[in-house]
């Protein structure tokens, strides 16, 4: 196969993934789960001052915590639709944050740019997890913070994305929740770093409603759900919605009206070599 189509082929998925991130309403989805992003965020012990990348940083979930800590803040993400947003909530929150449009694969910043890089539950979804780990190594100064969390393959997001998988196409690309797996992850970063800490956490997810209506939120606002569940006719929508909410009945350890499920991530901090 030519290089010329191989490239070709990669723009494809990369508009099809682009496009499945804008769908829905990601923001809206995002504020369920801004608990678990503070929890992530205060145990990196990031000094007043650094200088922050967020990669995939969605609507500015993490990065606007941050910059209400007074750090020097950038997020980074393939959404166009999702750094209006998080610009407009930076804007109206009174904080001083940067948000701009680009790929987790090929930062649009300078060698050593931060003294932190990070990503919650953002650049694991990019297709060549290769260039990734090189990107975020890159643009991180010798001595800086790379930090992720990634969901595993044995949680509660990796059941339901083998939930989903089994009612549509492969999409073509490594499956994301490798970057869950603490032998990827020491292949694909170790060699760029002095230090790797892997530790396995608990994400909560939190909602006021029943499973149910759970597997509602995903399929209206979550982009991944929201297409799986477009690309089906309607047999194939009732057997995917019936599947999901036996899966968040299973694990919800709240009462019937609401539901309280905990997800596990590998959260990986490692030193920049």
């Amino acid at each position: 196969m030519s290089n010329g189509i191989l490239v070709a082929e990669g723009n494809q998925l990369k508009n099809r993934l682009k496009a499945m991130w804008m769908a829905g309403d990601y923001d809206r989805f995002s504020r369920y789960m801004e608990s678990g992003a503070r929890e992530f965020y205060e145990r990196l012990s990031l000094a007043p001052g650094c200088r922050v990348l967020d990669v995939g940083c969605g609507s500015g979930q993490l990065a606007l915590i941050a910059a209400k800590d007074g750090l020097d803040v950038t997020g980074v993400d393939i959404a166009s639709n999702l750094i209006d947003r998080a610009r407009a909530r930076a804007q109206a929150e009174g904080l001083t944050a940067r948000f701009e449009e680009g790929d987790a694969e090929a930062l649009p910043f300078e060698d050593g740019s931060f003294d932190a890089v990070v990503s919650l539950i953002g650049a694991m979804f990019a297709p060549q997890p290769e260039l990734v780990a090189r990107e975020l190594l890159r643009v991180c100064v010798p001595g800086g913070t790379i930090a992720m969390g990634n969901w595993t393959p044995q949680g509660f997001v990796g059941q339901m994305f083998k939930t989903i998988s089994k009612f549509i196409a492969p999409s073509g690309m490594p499956s994301p929740v490798l970057w869950g797996e603490e032998s990827v992850v020491r292949e694909r970063l170790g060699a760029g770093l002095s230090d790797l800490s892997l530790t396995r956490r608990l994400y909560p997810f939190t909602y006021p409603f029943s499973p149910a209506e759970v597997v509602d939120v995903f399929r209206l606002y979550y982009g991944p759900t929201n297409r799986a569940f477009a690309s089906l006719d309607a047999e194939g929508q009732e057997r995917l919605r019936t599947e999901l909410e036996a899966l968040w009945a299973s694990h919800n350890r709240a009462g019937a009206e609401c539901t309280t499920v905990f997800a596990e991530y590998l959260e990986v901090v490692g030193i920049r070599a």
